[in-house]
């Protein structure tokens, strides 16, 4: 049996399967399977930030279980792989790292002790639905007094055999102090946007300090530690050398002299597990995907908007998820999965799949929520990406989930009604065909 779930600007999550109609042609589909199979996904999440918990902690305990429930429960949003900062990113409620005792190599004096305050409730929050989630962590800063100048945001790290080791032990200290509390990170990427020089926590990464700490640093302490975590080239918000205006002040470290450095060095490449993408790195994941076949990729972080929070937006995501998944992503992780309306580090607000108001403690579902449940909702973890052909391949995707059921996801764009179908020769009971709403995301399980 086929169900068709739509959305709509007015109408959301609407069960409109009695409308679909079995047609068995498979000749001129609008999207059809091509017979090819590609990766297969670990899923789809969020990440854990202060300023998203804090929110949460203004509501009854009721509506608080509730938003959980929606984001983590496998029969709801499904949010399976997730994301976390190591210390303070620019989400955090105050600027902070796990260790601001200078000189203090051996890193004694490190504590997660904050954490144990806001994310680590918030993980367990979610680990209640999905007590088998994976995790990933990146940091926005190092330690102050490791960096020049000695502040959480601008600035670089401090290239020095001392500060790279106490760095590395750093890392280590984080993974095991949160499998103390019960949380695995399965994965550790190096430096959050290595091309961001910002006014909140950051940090610039040359690829050959990169290359150098992951090779000589890193991985060898995640070795003599006996840590699984996976140690990940990212995350990449570039290099963005295909544009000719704008930049990021590092614009002149083009792709394959930032990426390719790095993964040329068999000594650095055989720690390096995979590769996240994110923002500008939307224009470089399909030349490493080409490149690089057998590396693992994945978004790490969704394109956060302006806080309108607009319909136009959330079909812009749509879009991003569609490229990154095309292009051989294996996760796509959203940004910020709760905020108030309040302002930020930035100096303006951004979009979240919930806003909780700071004066009435109202919660809404945003329009980019049911973009996210339109897929993470029916493609599962585990489920492949298939090849498809047709006029709606820029507006559609299709999936195969582990128990053989087949997810396509498709919006119309357009401001009117589009038919649409769908077909799959090698099994023409899984072709349909519909009236697409204008404006509208709709998934198909067939």
């Amino acid at each position: 049996m086929t169900t068709w779930i739509a959305t709509t600007q007015t109408d959301k999550l609407v069960d409109r399967t009695a409308d679909v109609k079995a047609t068995g042609a498979v000749s001129s589909a609008d999207l059809q399977l091509d017979g090819k199979e590609y990766q297969a996904l670990r899923g789809f999440g969020g990440c854990f930030n202060e300023l998203g918990w804090l929110p949460l902690q203004t509501v009854t305990e009721e509506e608080r279980a509730q938003i959980i429930k929606e984001l983590f429960s496998p029969d709801e949003m499904n949010f399976t792989f997730n994301r976390a900062p190591v210390g303070a990113n620019d989400f955090a409620d105050h600027w902070y790292s796990y260790n601001e005792t200078e000189g203090d190599y051996e890193m004694e004096h490190f504590s997660v002790a904050r954490d144990e305050e806001t994310l680590i409730p918030y993980i367990h929050s979610a680990q209640k639905w999905q007590p088998d989630m994976q995790l990933f962590s990146s940091p926005w800063s190092p330690p102050t007094w490791m960096k020049k100048p000695k502040a959480y945001n601008y600035g670089r790290l401090v290239d020095t055999p001392e500060n790279l080791t106490a760095y590395a032990k750093y890392f280590v200290k984080y993974i095991q102090a949160y499998a103390e509390h019960g949380i695995d990170v399965t994965q550790l990427h190096v430096q959050n946007e290595v091309f961001a020089d910002q006014k909140f926590p950051s940090c610039l990464w040359t690829s050959d300090l990169l290359k150098t700490f992951i090779r000589d640093y890193l991985g060898p302490a995640f070795e003599e530690a006996g840590l699984d975590t996976d140690i990940w080239l990212g995350t990449l918000n570039g290099p963005e050398d295909m544009a000719f205006t704008g930049g990021y002040g590092m614009k002149l470290d083009n792709y394959n002299r930032f990426v390719d450095n790095i993964l040329f060095d068999e000594n650095a490449r055989k720690y390096i597990k995979g590769i996240a993408y994110q923002w500008a790195g939307r224009d470089a994941i399909q030349r490493t995907h080409k490149s690089w076949p057998e590396i693992e990729l994945i978004q790490s972080e969704s394109e956060c908007g302006n806080g309108e929070n607009s319909w136009e937006y959330a079909e812009y995501v749509f879009h991003l998820i569609n490229h990154y998944l095309r292009n051989g992503a294996t996760a796509y992780t959203y940004w910020n999965m709760i905020l108030d309306d309040q302002d930020s580090t930035w100096g303006w607000w951004q979009n979240s799949l919930f806003t909780i108001t700071a004066d009435t403690h109202e919660i809404r579902r945003n329009p980019e929520y049911y973009v996210m449940r339109h897929f993470s909702q029916y493609v599962r973890p585990g489920a492949k990406v298939l090849g498809t052909t047709g006029h709606f391949n820029s507006m559609g995707i299709a999936f195969r989930n582990p128990d053989g059921s087949v997810v396509v996801a498709v919006q119309n764009a357009l401001d009117y009604e589009m038919p649409f179908s769908f077909a799959d020769p090698e099994n023409p009971e899984r072709s349909v065909s519909v009236t697409l709403d204008p404006r509208s995301f709709n998934t198909f399980v067939l």
